[in-house]
């Protein structure tokens, strides 16, 4: 595929707008959202609204699902969420991923969702703990689960057991990569990997999402989970 200068422009356009950023910011979670809860979230009404979201479709950042009455809209592609994070980590000026932020709104920093995975504090110092103990393994393109590994991560539960013991992705960046966390400027873990322990924390009742938030409360059940599986401790805001 040949990209011009013009792609570039346009895309650039499209993230560029105050009130369409911060769909896009809020989309950042992985889940979907009706025009209606987007247009709360940007601040405007839910005509310019969907006049935003209209245009993210048909720039293909986003997709539209029609379900019953209602219109959901996500993300278009695992892409389009490593350009944003990519972007939140160059400009370190948005409301929502920055040191200010941090500052202001510690528990974002300490656990949130980054598209479909875990990031802040916590999503690094679990990436560390399987780094350390041998469990992950750094690779150019890509990192790879450890036989021990993933012995080791099937204790967790579902879906994450289940997609360990199935085979691999055929792309293996697609399988479990590192993701550069946008606050703490060290990798967490991404991937299916990624994306199915955040999932199995969920159901673990370990983390729970705040509404129409990035933010992922820890229980005290997950601190205990998080203190005997990865040695983490430290629970502050």
């Amino acid at each position: 595929m040949v990209h011009t200068s013009g792609s570039l422009v346009s895309v650039g356009a499209l993230v560029g707008d105050q009130a369409r950023a911060a769909m896009l910011l809020q989309l950042m979670d992985g889940r979907a959202y009706t025009a209606m809860e987007l247009a709360r979230v940007a601040g405007v009404t839910p005509q310019t609204a969907s006049t935003h979201l209209r245009r993210l479709v048909e720039g293909d950042l986003l997709v539209a699902v029609a379900q019953g009455r209602h219109r959901y809209h996500r993300l278009a592609s695992h892409e389009v969420a490593d350009m944003l994070e990519g972007i939140l980590r160059v400009a370190d000026r948005t409301p929502s991923c920055t040191a200010s932020a941090s500052r202001s709104m510690p528990a974002l920093r300490q656990a949130r969702s980054c598209y479909r995975h875990l990031a802040g504090v916590h999503a690094v110092a679990i990436t560390d703990h399987l780094l350390r103990a041998g469990h992950v393994r750094t690779q150019a393109s890509h990192w790879d689960v450890t036989d021990a590994g993933a012995a080791f991560l099937q204790q967790i539960g579902q879906p994450l057991a289940d997609l360990l013991q199935q085979p691999r992705a055929a792309k293996p960046a697609r399988h479990c990569r590192g993701c550069l966390d946008c606050t703490e400027r060290r990798p967490h873990l991404a991937g299916l990997v990624g994306e199915a322990m955040l999932d199995s924390f969920l159901h673990n009742d370990w983390l729970r999402r705040v509404e129409n938030r990035r933010e992922l409360r820890i229980t005290p059940a997950g601190q205990a989970a998080f203190a005997r599986l990865f040695s983490i401790h430290s629970f502050g805001g």
